[in-house]
C-alpha cells in the first residue's frame, strides 16, 4: 500500500514537471528597453535566429507568436511619445530605417502648416483689446492685401498667385526660419487666407524681436481694423507713422488713417488723409474709391445733422438767456423792496424831526 502511494506520488510529480517545462507563460517573459532606449525588447535568451551574420544584415531574432508581446515590441520611442510600428522582429538596421522614415514623416507633417513657430510670451502691444482677444477672432479674409503684395508692370498690378507665395514662404522658412521679414510675410499670407489668429501671432513674434518696425505695426493695425477694433487700429497706425523711416513713403499709413476715420464718420479728416495718400502714391485705386464713396454721400443727410446741431445750440442759448433774465428780475425786485423800506424809514424820521422842531418853536414863543 505504501509503495503504491509512493509510485502515485512519483507519477504525479513527473507529470507536473512536464507541464512546467512545456508551459509558455506570459508572466515568464522579461521585457526591457533597447540600449538606445528607443524600443522595447524581450530580455529572455530564447530567440529564434532567422538570419545569420554572414547574410550581410546582422543577426535577426524573432520570438514566439505572442500577440500581446508583438503589440508592445512593435512600438518605438520617438520624441516624447511611443509610436506603433509594424515591425515584429528585432533588427537594428531596420529599426534605424524606420526611425528615419518616421522622422521624415514628422518633418513633412510639421511643414503642412505654414506658421511662425511657438507664440511669444509678451510684446509691448499685448494690452490692446484686439490682441488680447486674438483667440476668439472670426475668419475674415483680406483679399485687398494681394494688391499691396502683387508686383506692378507698366503701372498695372499683375495677377496674384497665392500658391506661388506659399511656396516661396516655405522655401524661405527652410533657409532662414528666424527672420522678422519672414514673420511679417507669413502674417500677410494668413491675412489673405482670413486666419486672424495666425496672422496676429506672426506679427507678435516679429514685434517681440523688432518692437518699432513700422511695416509690422501697420499690418497688425490693418488686421484689427478689419475686425473693427478701431481704437487699437488708429493707435497702431499712428505709432507706425511715427517710426516710419524718412526715406520710405508713408502712403499706406495715411490710407489706413483715412479708412479708419471714414469708418468713424469723420469724413473731412478722412478725405484729408486719403488725398495725402494719393499724393504719395498717385492712382491708388482703393483710395480713389473711398474718396468717391464719401463724395457720393447725400448732402441732405449732412444738412439734417447740421440743422439738428444748430437747433440744439439755439435752445441752449435761449435757456441760458432765460435763466439770466429771471435772476436779474429777482435782483431788481429785492432792490425795489429794500428801497421802499428805506424810503419809509426816512419819511418817518423826517416827520419825527419836523414834529420836534415845531415843538421847540412853540416852546420858544411861549417863553418870549
Amino acid at each position: 500500500m505504501t509503495r503504491a502511494i509512493y509510485n502515485t506520488f512519483l507519477f504525479t510529480f513527473y507529470v507536473l514537471c512536464l507541464e512546467i517545462i512545456g508551459t509558455n507563460s506570459r508572466t515568464s517573459t522579461l521585457w526591457k528597453l533597447s540600449p538606445d532606449e528607443s524600443k522595447i525588447i524581450e530580455a529572455s535568451p530564447f530567440h529564434q535566429i532567422i538570419s545569420m551574420p554572414n547574410s550581410g544584415s546582422g543577426p535577426q531574432f524573432v520570438t514566439d507568436d505572442d500577440p500581446i508581446f508583438n503589440i508592445i515590441t512593435s512600438t518605438v520611442h520617438f520624441g516624447q511619445s511611443w509610436i506603433k510600428q509594424g515591425v515584429e522582429y528585432y533588427c537594428t538596421h531596420c529599426q534605424n530605417v524606420q526611425q528615419k522614415n518616421t522622422a521624415e514623416k514628422n518633418v513633412l507633417s510639421s511643414e503642412d502648416t505654414l506658421d511662425c513657430g511657438k507664440p511669444v510670451n509678451y510684446t509691448y502691444y499685448d494690452n490692446l483689446v484686439g490682441v488680447l482677444n486674438r483667440h476668439r477672432h472670426p475668419n475674415v479674409p483680406e483679399p485687398q492685401v494681394a494688391l499691396i503684395l502683387s508686383k506692378t508692370k507698366n503701372n498695372k498690378p499683375t495677377e496674384f498667385d497665392i500658391d506661388a507665395l506659399e511656396r516661396r514662404l516655405r522655401k524661405a522658412k527652410r533657409e532662414k526660419p528666424k527672420s522678422v521679414q519672414l514673420y511679417n510675410q507669413i502674417g500677410n499670407f494668413w491675412r489673405i487666407k482670413g486666419d486672424a489668429q495666425k496672422s496676429i501671432e506672426c506679427f507678435r513674434r516679429a514685434l517681440a524681436v523688432s518692437p518699432h518696425n513700422a511695416e509690422v505695426l501697420l499690418n497688425l493695425a490693418r488686421v484689427l481694423f478689419t475686425l473693427q477694433y478701431l481704437d487699437d487700429a488708429i493707435y497702431l497706425t499712428r505709432r507706425s507713422l511715427e517710426v516710419q523711416p524718412p526715406d520710405k513713403g508713408a502712403w499706406q499709413q495715411y490710407f489706413t488713417l483715412g479708412e479708419i476715420f471714414k469708418a468713424y464718420g469723420h469724413y473731412q479728416e478722412a478725405s484729408l488723409h486719403l488725398r495725402h495718400a494719393l499724393e504719395l502714391k498717385p492712382g491708388f485705386e482703393p483710395a480713389q474709391t473711398a474718396l468717391r464713396e464719401m463724395e457720393s454721400i447725400p448732402a441732405t443727410t449732412i444738412h439734417i445733422y447740421t440743422l439738428i446741431i444748430i437747433i440744439c445750440l439755439v435752445l441752449g442759448v435761449l435757456l441760458v438767456i432765460l435763466s439770466s433774465v429771471d435772476s436779474l428780475f429777482d435782483n431788481d425786485f429785492q432792490e425795489v423792496k429794500t428801497q421802499r423800506h428805506f424810503n419809509k424809514a426816512m419819511a418817518m424820521r423826517s416827520l419825527r424831526g419836523l414834529s420836534i422842531t415845531q415843538k421847540n418853536v412853540r416852546s420858544k414863543k411861549l417863553m418870549t
